[in-house]
């Protein structure tokens, strides 16, 4: 009974402790983080804003009816300045990891303050006076301000930053500006944790990590490995198959690199035509491998739906190209070049699976029209539910600002980019496959 009594009134304890002012918090579903990175002669400062709700394991003293208790808070916002922010980001110059800094302020400031739009605001607001003891300001409203300082060796150094702001929200947006000793200002935004990133990379950083994205996004998105699978079907040999993937990566490459460059209507309609054309791209080469069309000409229809694949690639693009730094067509080179290991990775996983499926499983004609309809039946679902969305926009042509003369010239260099990839496509595929007259299995 005694042990039982004990129990009880430990958990009534907990209960009330637990409702009590100095409460820890629960994780905020969305979290806006805003920083900036400025070199100078001997260091490096770090400006920091997160939301107060999002520091869950400190304990800040309130009064009222939650307000918080300035007079008190200085121990609780350094606590929550060196957990939350300090310990979860990695600032390295070179590849010196740099674990000396000085928290020199954490203080609070009103959601209504808009000190962070530049660096000269932030670092006046930051080194400015504090708010007033008396100020009436909800826990769950206050923003952290913080300024750490690092020492470096040189401001000519490669600086880079791994912000592990992830756990601050559910989902957490980092909004950084890295500010060189010279002045220039380079903006990054990104979504949970983007891994280590490189403030000024020198080329070879961009080209691997570009190389990476690419390898990866291939794997990740479905509908382009669907319709790759579609193209691999009926078509398991080597020369066609080297033909018509060579013929599908021109073609997205060229949109990609146009839409990298601007070349791309900036209406809201225009993406989700796109992730429909590609659904529909995957439903079209399913069923004219189901009704046995003229493969001698399905590179040409690769080369068609691969222009607006590659525009499919461009959206996906468009947030990571920030990390380039001033390598923008290596880095789309190399993304382009992971595209193409990843087609390759799957081509050479499946293809060897597939012909053993027809060769003990089922009969060749049967297998290419079962495994198309179970892909025209994925492709359908998604090119009715994106179409779907697609109708619920307002379709308004884009408002073309420039001079009709330098419009039609861009166009026109579009379409003779497209005529002349078309006229190389035509000339290699009659030599890759008059070579010999029997193209030979990846099986045998």
């Amino acid at each position: 009974m005694n042990a039982v009594l004990a129990i009880l009134a430990g958990t009534v304890a907990l209960t009330l402790g637990s409702s009590s002012p100095l409460r820890a918090h629960e994780i905020p579903a969305d979290a806006v983080v805003r920083a900036y990175l400025q070199v100078d002669d001997d260091e490096l400062t770090l400006l920091a804003r997160v939301p107060l709700e999002s520091m869950r394991d400190v304990k800040f003293p309130l009064r009222g009816p939650g307000f918080l208790d300035l007079a008190s808070i200085d121990k609780a916002l350094q606590d929550a300045a060196i957990i939350w922010i300090a310990n979860q980001i990695e600032l390295y110059e070179g590849e010196r990891r740099l674990e000396k800094y000085e928290l020199k302020v954490a203080r609070v400031a009103l959601p209504s303050d808009r000190s962070f739009s530049s660096y000269t605001s932030a670092l006046a607001s930051i080194t400015g006076p504090a708010l007033p003891e008396a100020t009436e300001l909800m826990w769950n409203q206050a923003l952290l301000d913080v300024m750490l300082v690092y020492p470096i060796d040189s401001p000519n150094a490669d600086f880079s930053v791994r912000p592990r702001f992830e756990r601050l929200g559910i989902r957490t947006t980092t909004v950084l500006r890295f500010i060189t000793n010279k002045g220039v200002e380079r903006p990054y935004e990104f979504v949970g944790d983007p891994g280590l990133l490189r403030l000024d990379p020198r080329w070879h950083h961009a080209f691997f990590r570009f190389i990476v994205l690419g390898f990866e996004h291939i794997l990740d998105g479905f509908d382009h490995l669907l319709f790759i699978l579609c193209l691999i079907i009926p078509l398991r040999h080597i020369r066609p198959l080297v033909v018509i993937v060579t013929s599908f990566t021109l073609a997205h490459s060229i949109t990609l690199l146009s839409s990298a460059f601007g070349f791309v209507p900036t209406v809201s309609w225009f993406p989700p035509l796109i992730e429909t054309l590609i659904a529909a791209s995957i439903v079209y080469m399913a069923l004219e491998n189901i009704v046995a069309g003229d493969l001698r000409r399905r590179w040409m229809i690769a080369f068609a739906f691969g222009l607006v694949h590659g525009f499919g690639f461009a959206f996906a693009l468009s947030q990571t190209l920030q990390f380039a730094g001033s390598h923008l067509v290596t880095s789309l080179l190399a993304f382009n070049l992971g595209v193409e290991f990843g087609q390759l990775f799957v081509i050479v996983l499946v293809v060897p699976v597939v012909n053993l499926l027809f060769r003990y499983v089922m009969p060749e004609r049967l297998g290419i029209i079962i495994l198309s309809a179970l892909l025209a039946h994925t492709g359908w679902h998604w090119m009715s539910e994106r179409a779907g969305k697609l109708v619920s926009y307002s379709f308004q042509w884009p408002d073309f600002a420039m001079a009709p003369l330098a419009l039609a010239f861009r166009w026109l260099m579009f379409l003779l980019v497209i005529a002349t990839a078309l006229w190389l496509m035509m000339r290699w595929n009659r030599r890759m496959l008059g070579v010999s007259p029997g193209p030979q299995s990846l099986v045998d």
